[in-house]
């Protein structure tokens, strides 16, 4: 029987306490979690500029196996938490070494995993059980790249501070080697180019969330940055779809909705919820400010300059034709359809031809994330009372979410 666990949820936040270049002089920590959004956000501008010639199954299977792929990825990361990079590389490049580590991090897995979905889990095996040969698609190419360039941004951020490391000689020309070498994936050299392309600023622009840190006036152990929470909510959301049996294209838009609910805060700065709730007429001028900054900022200049197709999908996701990311919606007649709720989405809805969006279920998402941020740093031991009303008032909340036959009450139970 399937089911979705405190332990899987909990796993997946792991990555907000995973140190990234813990051995070289950082002018802040950088931290997987963060890594991970970034890679995911520049996986989805490379997969929207290599399938515009694609049908509309080629391009959704792309997109899927993009995601998917970058998921089996971060678990396995997440098991082998203490090899480093160049450690790593060398066991991969021998075929026996490499698939003793992987039979390890498998095995460490799948309690996790599995019991979400059998389906699911064998296609986790099957990836990391490829042969070298088998690694080199055209999704393989696209998540290697975002790697890259999300690797090498962070790196950007330490190499000034680290003139004395001997290594970082040698880390920088790898980094540019590698992505050179993957120059035929359309949109690299636009990344490469950085701000010079509406594309490379967005990515930039992207990272830069890192540094924006959630629940600013309340101490929390771990302290999550936007960018790692958006992340959080993208893969919360597209496990739970895939749950829930939505449709491919349904998974595919819940898991970059939640990837990008919080993008205008790269242009306003996160507002805690009290704060947005203490004047009526706050939340709107609040809308109303993000969405001409993130029409002027990124909207428009990725329209100006051909990348329409992204622009597109971004408002799509974000909800800017239904003043909200959510609202549940679907495309009929080439009109945007704001749905009364989950049951009519997924009764009526549920095919790729209808361009299906949960858009309740990333909100619920959003909250079960803030829920567990709040959590695991009470449980951390630093704890306040800003803290323990904010998850008392979201275990409120969770608790009445019902999506379908599924109640997130009997989740919420597992964190006593």
């Amino acid at each position: 029987m399937r089911s979705i666990r405190k332990s899987l949820l909990q796993f997946i936040f792991s990555g907000a306490s995973m140190r990234r270049w813990n051995d070289k002089l950082r002018p802040v920590e950088l931290f997987e979690l963060d890594k991970q959004a970034h890679k995911m956000i520049t996986a989805f501008l490379l997969w929207q500029q290599n399938s515009a010639g694609l049908s509309e199954d080629e391009q959704r299977r792309l997109g899927i196996d993009i995601i998917e792929g970058g998921l089996f990825d971060y678990f396995y990361r997440l098991i082998i938490t203490d090899i480093k990079p160049p450690v790593f590389y060398r066991i991969k490049a021998n075929k026996d070494h490499y698939s003793e580590l992987t039979a390890w991090a498998l095995k460490e897995l799948e309690p996790r995993i599995r019991p979400l979905d059998e389906s699911f889990w064998e296609r986790l095996v099957a990836y990391h059980s490829r042969p070298a040969e088998e690694t080199n698609e055209l999704a393989d190419r696209i998540l290697s790249a975002a790697h890259m360039y999300a690797s090498r941004w962070e790196f950007n951020l330490i190499e000034p501070l680290n003139g004395f490391d001997e290594e970082i000689k040698e880390i920088g020309p790898s980094f540019d080697k590698r992505l050179l070498a993957l120059k035929d994936v359309n949109g690299v050299n636009e990344l490469l180019a950085g701000p010079a392309t509406a594309l490379g600023r967005m990515a930039n622009l992207c990272g830069q969330l890192r540094f924006q840190i959630r629940w600013a006036q309340t101490p929390r152990v771990p302290a999550t940055s936007v960018l790692g929470h958006m992340f959080i909510v993208a893969v919360y959301s597209y496990l739970f779809s895939l749950y829930l049996d939505a449709c491919p294209q349904r998974r595919l838009n819940d898991f970059y909705c939640g990837l990008f609910h919080d993008l205008a805060e790269l242009l306003t700065r996160d507002i805690i919820t009290p704060v947005k709730r203490s004047v009526a007429q706050l939340p709107e001028i609040i809308h109303q400010y993000e969405d001409e900054e993130l029409h002027s900022k990124i909207l428009d200049p990725l329209e100006e300059e051909g990348y329409g197709s992204i622009r597109e999908r971004l408002d799509y996701y974000l909800g800017l034709s239904t003043k909200s990311e959510f609202n549940d919606t679907c495309r009929q007649d080439g009109r945007i359809l704001k749905l009364d709720g989950f049951a009519a989405l997924k009764e009526r809805y549920n095919e790729d031809k209808f361009d299906p969006k949960d858009g309740q279920l990333v909100k619920a998402c959003d909250t079960l994330a803030a829920f567990i941020e709040a959590y695991s740093s009470i449980h951390n031991g630093l704890g306040s009372p800003h803290l323990y009303e904010a998850m008392a008032r979201m275990r409120r909340e969770c608790s009445a979410i019902r999506l379908g036959d599924f109640s997130m009450a009997p989740l919420l139970a597992d964190f006593d």
